[in-house]
């Protein structure tokens, strides 16, 4: 399996998970289309599905050129029919097999209401979407801190070396909140050094690790679904 991400808008990845076995690959999540046809065509790879967390247009708007183009099926919570054709309404506990891997989803509602996720077992992966971040969290546009709060400890309940994929580069503003959050936390201080590091010579910070965001993702280290909606709450008019 290769996981390759493409760069497109400001923030966001669209994740291509390939099989070079099969030649099937899938694109998680696409905002637009060129970007994913450019890179899978400079690959020789054959663009077969479409996976979708959630409907946001920043997630599905290159689905219909992408599907023309390429005459691949779109899978999809149910929600995303709203800004989508849909060829596959998948919602908790259906199985999916995507470019040849099993994948399992999960109902994860709250940064949209029938937001999903994708975990694959075998792979030890998981793509949640905008519903965890790297040392962050998405916003409540659909849901209540404690759907959020819910999910971020299902997800933090995983096997440690899982890799986490989310769908923004949010993570150095995410570890300057984390910093100021937990002053104290030493493995938050030095994810913040790593991560500037990073960022300033342009790399990307994705993936990230169930063991990582134990350690410095304050959202998943509230001890309540009160702390984490406080904790929220400051993040939303945080400027560092």
């Amino acid at each position: 399996m290769d996981i390759v991400a493409v760069p497109v808008l400001t923030d966001n990845y669209v994740w291509l998970i390939h099989n070079a076995e099969s030649g099937e690959t899938a694109a998680v999540d696409p905002s637009v289309a060129d970007p994913v046809l450019e890179a899978t065509t400079a690959k020789g790879w054959r663009l077969t599905q479409i996976l979708n967390t959630h409907w946001h247009p920043d997630h599905t708007g290159g689905n219909q050129a992408i599907q023309a183009a390429t005459g691949c099926t779109i899978i999809a919570p149910a929600e995303a029919e709203r800004v989508s054709n849909v060829d596959r309404i998948v919602s908790e506990g259906d199985w999916v097999t995507i470019a040849g891997f099993e994948a399992i989803v999960w109902d994860i509602p709250a940064h949209t209401a029938g937001h999903i996720a994708y975990y694959f077992e075998s792979e030890r992966m998981i793509f949640v979407g905008d519903t965890m971040f790297a040392m962050g969290c998405g916003r409540l546009f659909e849901g209540t801190p404690e759907q959020m709060y819910r999910n971020l400890r299902r997800i933090a309940a995983l096997p440690e070396d899982v890799r986490i994929y989310c769908g923004h580069e949010y993570t150095l503003a995410n570890a300057r909140f984390a910093a100021h959050a937990e002053p104290g936390n030493a493995a938050v201080a030095d994810r913040l050094a790593a991560v500037s590091a990073l960022r300033d010579a342009g790399t990307i910070t994705l993936p990230t690790s169930v063991a990582q965001e134990r350690e410095t993702n304050v959202f998943v280290r509230a001890t309540n679904w009160e702390e984490f909606a406080r904790l929220r709450k400051a993040k939303d008019s945080f400027r560092s």
